[in-house]
């Protein structure tokens, strides 16, 4: 029986902390598609992740397998589609990205488009309350045959009145995710396109939206057998070995969003990104 775990927290960083913690402890072992011969199988669970607070500090845990700069080239992949251009199944190169689905989703043999997101903003600019505000990924005579499926299918999201504030709720649905690889640099991406909705329905409607809860739900969330000892090393070593959060940088496991070494590695990424602009090349300034 595959376990279904549910984290409920404040942060990014806390939630996903929790969630690796309850899979390795609890999650089974079992085979992937992906696995080589010699690897060993992966710890998998169905998790529910609940982020109460998706811009809390400290917003970035530093054991995530990739730099601050990641971050930003993958929020602006998300949030601004900065990649949809390099989407080229024909040369077995990337089949989507999330913000091409969801701004451009598109039969393939059509050249017609519709933007999702723009639907989830008018339509909630209208109806605050409504349940139709989602947008999907998948397509059902594609996707299932291509080498790369994506992993997100579905967003959901709704306005509620709290206090007289209004917040903006957004649930996600995940048929697969590497929860140690790549679950952080999603978590911080969707939250990010989370914000960027809410700010563009509080545009509409001339009255601020804020970010609310945010719910995360994967069918299949996993740790790859051949990632184990990394994750040994770099994850469970920094929970015994660190606070989970500490002014000193050298002892803590995560990092406020707007500390000077972040918001350096944010600056690092958008250095890449113009780089890539210029050379049509993943960039590096080394």
């Amino acid at each position: 029986m595959i376990p279904v775990i549910k984290v409920e927290g404040n942060s990014i960083a806390e939630v996903w902390e929790r969630s690796l913690i309850e899979l390795w402890e609890k999650g089974i072992s079992i085979k992937t598609e992906y696995d080589r011969e010699k690897d060993i199988p992966s710890k998998d669970c169905t998790m529910i992740m609940v982020i109460k607070e998706p811009f809390s500090e400290p917003r970035i845990h530093l054991a995530f397998p990739g730099g601050i700069e990641d971050l930003e080239k993958y929020r602006q992949e998300v949030v601004l589609g900065i990649h949809d251009h390099w989407i080229n199944p024909e040369e077995k190169k990337w089949t989507y990205t999330y913000h091409d689905r969801l701004a451009n989703y598109h039969i393939p043999e059509k050249e017609e488009k519709i933007n999702q997101l723009e639907y989830i903003i008018n339509k909630l600019s209208e109806t605050p309350y409504s349940r139709r505000a989602q947008g999907i990924t998948w397509i059902p005579f594609y996707d299932p045959f291509t080498y790369d499926p994506p992993c997100l299918q579905r967003i959901w999201c709704r306005i509620v009145e709290e206090n007289e504030d209004l917040f903006l709720n957004m649930n996600t649905h995940w048929r697969s995710r590497d929860a140690y690889r790549a679950a952080f640099m999603n978590l911080f991406g969707l939250t990010s396109l989370q914000k960027y909705i809410a700010d563009e329905i509080t545009k509409k409607i001339k009255r601020e939206v804020k970010v609310g809860q945010y719910v995360d739900v994967s069918d299949s969330y996993h740790i790859y057998g051949e990632s184990f000892e990394d994750f040994k090393k770099r994850f469970l070593s920094s929970i015994e070995k660190r606070d989970f959060y500490n002014p000193d940088h050298t002892k803590s496991r995560t990092l406020r969003s707007d500390d000077p070494i972040a918001i350096s590695g944010f600056e690092y990424g958008k250095q890449l990104i113009e780089m890539e602009k210029k050379t049509g090349k993943k960039g590096t300034l080394f």
